[in-house]
């Protein structure tokens, strides 16, 4: 079948594959480095109690097999070795069918940490990492030109992303519609960056310039990735260039670094293809049928697109094959951040000498600049803009996390910038209390050094200890 491959696609795919790896590698260092205090035997959403109640088909992975500390990090870490060595090319070293296999590692090891990742793993990105990574399967290696079909689905994913994405900005908060999300949005964001208070002091009108392109980017240009070349690759590059934008104004995870992935598989650099026997029928038989299982599982994510009730980030099915995605569907008109604290005061009085802890991204001191982590996901600093949002937010987690500081749990301090307790003195009562933040104006800037502004609104969690049967001596 001639039409079945596409050999000018050769060096997107190359550069497609290596940049996912990539992200694939992001991802288990993230797992690897944080499961313990969130998801690990005495984290905060235990695996095993979810295990205890959650049935293989509703989140099916490996762990529901086994499930211990040790083994959860020898699943991230070989996520991680296997995606450096995909990264460095191995999968061009290996015969076809070898290839796929190893590139189906990766795929099965993460989509079960999301299985048992909870309320931390609920995130757009890890669905769409997961969908893109199912298809990389089937994209092939030196042995073969591109599949088409994977191609185009690679493309069907995008379109959804950036469509869907536009499409819940229209009609959900009419600051969209008015332009003027982007006079708040660069100051309530998740998680600012090094950059995001300059972007933040743009002129009025160039928010409206950016909310008005990136409407049409996300609802015009994603159509012309299914046009003739070289429309196509323009159209993929505009959307680079838009998710560069988004890169350097804020902190979004690998949102970007995935979109942007994506949008390299649908350019067709200009090379000379090398010359590669006819891919075996046994290939294109196992490709067209996936191509049409996952054809047929869209449409759910496509009903949900034209719904006039969108949803955001829904995955339809347990395996995370196709889903719906979307971000920003309402902005944020002012910030609230969660301030924790501890006291080792033996009665907690309001003059107490109360002591902040420093959280690694989300804002604290107003005299400490934001820092660049993204494509690194923070989950713990993400799900605290969460809760300041709305106590229902932290609800699960909360308490817990209250409980490990109480106890100067090493695992719970690593996702933290810095602890104000010596490891063996821990605080006697810990508090939340509720802040509004805004960034500083110029001349605030120059005359504090500090980039934000805070007020006390309201206290979230009175000063809390540990139970008396389980309270240190």
């Amino acid at each position: 079948m001639g039409w079945f491959t596409a050999p000018d696609y050769w060096l997107s795919r190359l550069v497609f594959q290596r940049a996912l790896a990539g992200v694939y590698l992001v991802a288990f260092l993230t797992a690897a480095r944080q499961f313990r205090a969130l998801i690990g035997e005495r984290g905060m959403l235990p695996v095993p109690r979810l295990l205890a109640r959650m049935p293989f088909r509703r989140a099916p992975g490996i762990f529901q097999l086994h499930y211990t500390d040790r083994f959860f990090a020898i699943c991230a870490w070989t996520g991680c070795a296997v995606s450096a060595a995909l990264a460095a090319g191995l999968d061009s070293q290996l015969p076809l069918w070898a290839a796929m296999l190893l590139w189906l590692v990766p795929w099965v090891l993460y989509l079960s940490i999301v299985n048992v990742g909870q309320t931390w793993y609920a995130f757009g990105w890890e669905s769409l990492l997961l969908e893109v990574g199912f298809l990389a399967v089937f994209l092939g290696n030196d042995e073969v030109a591109p599949p088409v079909v994977v191609l185009f689905l690679l493309r069907w994913i995008l379109f959804r992303v950036e469509f869907g994405a536009g499409l819940i900005k229209l009609r959900g908060d009419a600051c969209w519609r008015k332009l003027t999300c982007l006079d708040f949005h660069h100051e309530t964001q998740p998680m600012p960056g090094p950059l995001s208070w300059f972007f933040h002091h743009l002129p009025r009108p160039l928010h409206r310039v950016e909310v008005a392109a990136n409407h049409i980017t996300q609802l015009v240009v994603p159509v012309l990735l299914f046009t003739p070349q070289p429309i196509a690759t323009v159209a993929a590059s505009l959307m680079i260039a838009t998710q560069l934008w988004l890169v350097l104004s804020g902190n979004f995870s690998w949102l970007n670094w995935i979109t942007i992935v994506l949008a390299l598989s649908a350019i067709r650099f200009p090379h000379t293809p090398p010359p590669v026997p006819d891919p075996p029928l046994w290939y294109e038989a196992v490709v067209l049928a996936v191509a049409a299982l996952l054809l047929w599982l869209s449409n759910r994510p496509v009903r949900n697109m034209i719904s006039r009730r969108q949803i955001m980030n829904r995955s339809f099915d347990p395996l995370h094959l196709v889903n719906s995605y979307g971000a920003f569907g309402t902005v944020s008109r002012v910030r609230h951040e969660v301030v924790v604290e501890g006291t080792t005061d033996a009665v907690p009085r309001e003059d107490s000498d109360w002591r902040e802890y420093e959280f690694k991204g989300k804002p604290g001191d107003p005299r400490r600049w934001p820092r660049q982590f993204a494509p690194y996901h923070l989950r713990l600093d993400w799900m605290m803009w969460f809760a300041a949002l709305s106590p229902g937010y932290a609800d699960p987690w909360f308490g817990a996390l209250v409980e490990r500081l109480l106890e100067n749990d090493p695992d719970t301090l690593r996702l933290l910038r810095r602890s104000p307790f010596p490891p063996d003195a821990p605080p006697h009562f810990v508090r939340a209390r509720l802040f509004r933040y805004r960034y500083t104006s110029w001349r605030e800037l120059r005359e504090t050094g500090a980039c934000w502004e805070r007020a006390f609104v309201r206290e979230y969690l009175p000063p809390t200890r540990l139970a008396a049967e389980t309270q240190r001596p």
